[in-house]
């Protein structure tokens, strides 16, 4: 039986393209994007491979469904009233997802961040009314992260919340009654195999439980980057090592096993370590052509996705998501200077470098 949420949800999502329906508001336009066929790719390959492209979400991003999802939830439980703050720690999208919904409900909306992340973020987030506080970029198990942070500061309000993407599991549900679905339906239930990358794990667990359920042939796999340890615990069959290194991805990878992640993790069908050097590669590639301007975290996706299709053999059909558009991250993404500051310019090929046209 459909939970209120769940109900919510369904009734707010937006009808395919080709439906021409008219939605309510910000939280009726999330959801049912287009399943993209990547052409060159898959010719290349020999393998089908399709990027959903959850850029044209009206937020920007991914994040916009477990944004909606937990708000929803919230609001089902009681847990927020109108006029209430909604506070989040986050890297960037879900923060920009929860802004939005936040303009849209009337809510106002506190945002912790990594003072790593993009100044486009940061100003976006700004612009959106949101109250942002970037705070030094420490591990989780310091008191001074910033999902930390996010929890005490809700915790000393009247009327708010600390939505806790990283562990409220509504995030995952969210994708397993929109996102896995739309993927079911728009491959026409004929998909070998599924892989993205985590942070909160939402995605790839609610989305893979879904898959599962439908074809237990259909593989998961996780896609991770550097200085993340979740490549490694799910090879070694659950051995979490300490965190070490970084990336240029944003928002992915992850030191621990989040709640969302646990409850599909040891569902798994494997992991695929992706390097910066193959991601950054696959961003001009995209942009060459396939015509798509992408993020870092949407071409390590293709990158695991191409690395899939050719484990599974040629014929197979593989599934990614595409998380954003590449104009969150372009002052540094195609930044001759910044490229190079971070040892990647020899990772694009020299016919594609005309794309690095900022200094």
């Amino acid at each position: 039986m459909l939970s209120v949420l769940r109900r919510a949800i369904v009734q707010q999502t937006r009808g395919f393209a080709t439906n021409n329906i008219a939605v309510d508001g910000f939280t009726g336009a999330v959801g049912n994007t287009p399943l993209i066929y990547l052409k060159t790719l898959s010719e290349q390959t020999g393998s089908k491979i399709y990027g959903k492209a959850e850029f044209q979400n009206p937020g920007g991003s991914i994040k916009d469904r477990a944004a909606v999802g937990i708000v929803l939830d919230a609001e089902e439980k009681g847990r927020i009233k109108p006029g209430g703050t909604v506070v989040e720690g986050t890297a960037g999208n879900t923060g920009i997802g929860l802004a939005h919904v936040c303009r849209a409900k009337g809510y106002k909306c506190v945002i912790f961040m990594p003072n790593t992340q993009s100044q486009e973020k940061i100003d976006l987030l700004s612009m959106l009314g949101a109250e942002v506080h970037p705070v030094p970029a420490v591990p989780y198990e310091d008191p001074l992260n910033y999902n930390h942070q996010a929890k005490e500061y809700a915790e000393k309000l009247e009327n708010a919340i600390w939505t806790n993407q990283f562990d409220n599991t509504a995030n995952a549900y969210a994708h397993y009654i929109s996102t896995g679905p739309e993927i079911w339906e728009q491959t026409k239930g004929d998909i070998d195999g599924f892989v993205c990358s985590t942070g909160t794990g939402g995605t790839l667990a609610g989305v893979g439980k879904y898959l599962k359920e439908k074809s237990p042939k259909t593989q998961i796999w996780l896609a991770d980057p550097p200085g993340s340890v979740l490549y490694k615990y799910v090879s070694s069959g659950g051995k979490l090592i300490e965190r070490g290194g970084s990336s240029i991805t944003e928002g992915i990878g992850q030191g621990r096993v989040t709640n969302n992640l646990g409850i599909f993790i040891n569902d798994l069908s494997g992991a695929l370590h992706i390097s910066d050097e193959k991601s950054i590669s696959m961003v001009y590639q995209l942009l060459d052509s396939e015509g798509l301007y992408l993020g870092a975290s949407s071409a390590l996706n293709v990158v695991a996705a191409v690395e899939l299709a050719q484990k599974l053999g040629k014929g197979s059909k593989v599934v990614t998501v595409l998380c954003d558009g590449a104009y969150r991250y372009q002052s540094r993404l195609f930044s001759k200077k910044w490229l190079e500051s971070k040892g990647l310019g020899d990772a694009i090929a020299e016919s594609l470098r005309k794309y690095a046209v900022l200094d």
